[in-house]
């Protein structure tokens, strides 16, 4: 085999290498809907172009090839200059750029066809497109400094070392020498560039997934905090408004002596005072302790389940929104016991440990056997909890029963 199909066959795998990276980044395009993907498709789509030309210039040593050839690395270098600037600048076609394309494809026509100096056609694109790989290294290097970004910083390198191979044309490959070693320098490249572009996509994703989590989040807390706002004042007005009516009215019946209409009565009243209470407990005004021997007191005269309430040692200040979580987990999480457990006993432990709240619901009931099937009542005590930034464990108790145990940062922002 002699050294021109040798050649030729490692220009034409660089080509297909290169075509397929084409074809990643229209793929990319196309997925994340930017542009500069696409203009990054088209020039690696160019880059592919230019090689089949120089392979048809060895086989056949007509000038036309490589004036083809001098053309599109030309236009290969406007594409990635301009697909640089619309990743970091978002800089956006205009019809005047066609003057450049103009531009570079009459420098190939003086170089090949007027100066008749492949050499100097040669250098003049290879400095080029040095320059404008170079160019594109300082883009994704700059990106990098905006944020820790594995894919920026393999892109950065990749094309900073990539445009100094480009450098070599004048030392290693005038008129056609050293190919095969640039060919094989250039695939080792074009893998690179796509690996640090499909890293830098990964990461870009990931952090709008962290940005979209810490909105949900945000929304989350404010959805929760509305709620207990709208609670206050419904429990408010229940106590202030309705409370009040009825116990007028249970007044006046009792003294027309109507003792049965006034004990129905009676009985609304205390179940509005009972929903009031249930609303917004008035005890966690008080603080969370008061409000949670309440909670438990009640609890057990409902139910007749025995429960106890462990508080290791006083708490430190808390936020009233954290207060407010722990009071609702653990009425979820009794709540869950009265339907689901069939238990006897339970018990609440509550400390803190190395500046967290460990707040633990315990059952000697039935239990589950594998993964919990999740509902409404352990979605709303995991939405609370990692709301506030901590987390959740639930599952089987030792031995028997039923255990949901939450650790929230003491400082949970308010």
């Amino acid at each position: 085999m002699d050294r021109s199909t040798v050649e030729v066959s490692a220009l034409i795998f660089q080509a297909v290498v290169t075509g397929l990276l084409a074809v990643v980044y229209g793929w990319l395009a196309r997925q994340q809907r930017r542009s500069y993907f696409a203009i990054w498709a088209g020039a690696w789509a160019t880059f592919a172009l230019r090689l089949t030309f120089i392979c048809a210039f060895i086989v056949t040593r007509h000038e036309f090839w490589l004036f083809a050839h001098q053309a599109t690395t030309g236009i290969t270098t406007l594409l990635l200059l301009w697909a640089a600037l619309a990743f970091s600048r978002g800089v956006r076609w205009r019809r005047r750029y066609l003057l450049f394309v103009a531009a570079a494809i009459g420098w190939a026509y003086i170089a090949i066809y007027r100066i008749h100096d492949m050499r100097l056609a040669g250098i003049t694109s290879s400095v080029a497109l040095a320059t404008v790989t170079l160019w594109t290294a300082v883009v994704f290097w700059r990106h990098r400094q905006r944020g820790d970004s594995t894919g920026a910083t393999v892109s950065s390198w990749t094309f900073a070392l990539w445009g100094l191979h480009h450098l070599d044309y004048p030392l290693l490959r005038p008129l056609g020498t050293g190919i095969l070693y640039g060919v094989f320098a250039d695939v080792l490249f074009i893998v690179a560039a796509a690996v640090g572009t499909l890293l830098l996509v990964l990461g870009d994703g990931r952090k709008a997934l962290e940005d979209r989590s810490h909105q949900l989040e945000q929304l989350t807390r404010l959805l929760l905090r509305a709620q207990e706002e709208e609670r206050r004042r419904i429990a408010r007005e229940l106590h202030d408004e309705a409370g009040q009516v009825l116990t007028a009215v249970k007044i006046e019946l009792d003294l027309d002596g109507r003792i049965e209409a006034g004990a129905m009565v009676g009985r609304a009243l205390s179940q509005v005072r009972d929903l009031s209470n249930l609303l917004r407990p008035t005890e966690l005004d008080l603080g969370l302790a008061p409000a949670l021997h309440a909670l438990a007191d009640d609890f057990s005269g409902r139910t007749r389940i025995e429960i106890s309430l462990d508080q290791v040692q006083p708490l430190p200040p808390l936020s009233d929104e954290l207060q407010v979580a722990i009071y609702r987990i653990v009425q979820e999480a009794l709540t869950n016991v009265a339907r689901h457990a069939a238990a006897a006993r339970v018990a609440v432990e509550l400390e803190v440990v190395d500046g967290h709240v460990r707040l633990a619901v315990e059952d000697d009931g039935r239990g589950v056997s594998g993964e919990p099937t999740p509902h409404l009542g352990l979605l709303g005590i995991r939405e609370r909890v990692t709301t506030l930034g901590g987390t959740l464990r639930i599952g089987a108790a030792n031995g028997r029963g039923f255990r949901v145990e939450a650790l929230i940062p003491v400082q949970a922002a308010a």
